[in-house]
């Protein structure tokens, strides 16, 4: 990773980071040209095409003999098994949101997961977190409480993905495979499931193929691209900036997904709920602060 923020390298890396970080905020726009289609289809369509283009991705690199390796390794199948299933509920759920309505929620989901990967470190990983942390965390707890409480509304979509990405990367990190083959290997032990709900869908005649109009099977077959891009260029960019830069960068997305949820969609937000996304904002506020606070002190020690 470069150290200099001020290298062009390190200028590259972060243009690629926020473009992964900017793209993935749209994706509620690819998903609801899609949303006649089920859910649970379209994981599975995003699944077998994804590992189509990550594998011809990997031709060009040493990724084939990296993906073989890790193929006979008990403990690689074991944690991607685990990260891949994390995964699949993660995205089944956030396009489900996507397609009835919960954009907004959604973007809240990925507001979350900094702060609940902060408390899977206390909680799971037994590290001592500092006292602005503490604070961060009770703020998010406290705008939870109040989509309960004030607005009648159990948040489950965005407690979901967060709960889930937050697990998924705590996988992830055990694990030595990079972004790409890490993807391809999860894709990869799954598909046979994807494969064979896929068939039976056709075999039913409810799938899509074949039955949805040609622009319609060109977004869906596109899926592959639409995933793997973003991830290489996350891949790129967080070799090449700091770690703190990444962590700022990474609320792109969510910011996208709310803007569009209120300004293109149209969905309500009302001042109850304003209230409580305020709660949760002030606790990444705080978050952020104290990540830059102590990385500044880390560098000037």
């Amino acid at each position: 990773m470069i150290s200099s923020s001020h290298s062009p390298d390190a200028a590259r890396g972060a243009l690629a980071a926020a473009a992964c970080y900017f793209l993935w905020g749209l994706f509620p726009i690819y998903w609801k040209q899609l949303a006649a289609i089920d859910a649970t289809e379209l994981i599975a369509h995003r699944h077998i095409w994804s590992l189509v283009f990550v594998l011809a991705v990997m031709r060009f690199g040493d990724g084939w003999s990296e993906l073989r390796a890790a193929l006979r390794s008990v403990a690689a199948l074991k944690w991607h098994t685990a990260s891949g299933v994390l995964l699949t509920v993660n995205w089944l759920v956030y396009v489900w949101g996507v397609n009835h309505g919960h954009v907004i929620e959604t973007s809240l989901g990925y507001f979350l997961v900094p702060l609940v990967i902060v408390a899977l470190g206390r909680f799971v990983l037994k590290e001592r977190l500092r006292r602005l942390q503490w604070i961060a965390i009770s703020c998010a707890a406290a705008g939870v409480v109040m989509l309960i409480w004030r607005v009648g509304q159990f948040p489950w979509i965005a407690l979901t993905l967060a709960g889930t990405w937050s697990c998924y990367g705590l996988l992830r990190k055990q694990s030595p495979l990079g972004p790409l083959v890490g993807l391809g290997l999860e894709t990869l032990l799954l598909a046979p499931l994807a494969v064979a709900f896929l068939g039976w869908k056709q075999h039913a005649g409810t799938g899509a193929l074949g039955h949805v109009s040609a622009g319609m099977h060109v977004i869906l077959l596109s899926a592959g691209v639409v995933t793997a891009v973003p991830l290489l260029l996350f891949a790129y960019g967080a070799r090449r900036i700091r770690f703190a830069t990444l962590g700022l960068l990474q609320y792109i997305a969510p910011t996208v997904q709310f803007a569009l949820g209120v300004w293109v969609y149209l969905e309500a937000f009302s001042s109850e709920r304003a209230a409580a996304f305020g709660f949760i904002w002030c606790g990444l506020a705080l978050y952020t602060a104290d990540n830059l606070w102590n990385q500044r002190r880390i560098t000037a020690g």
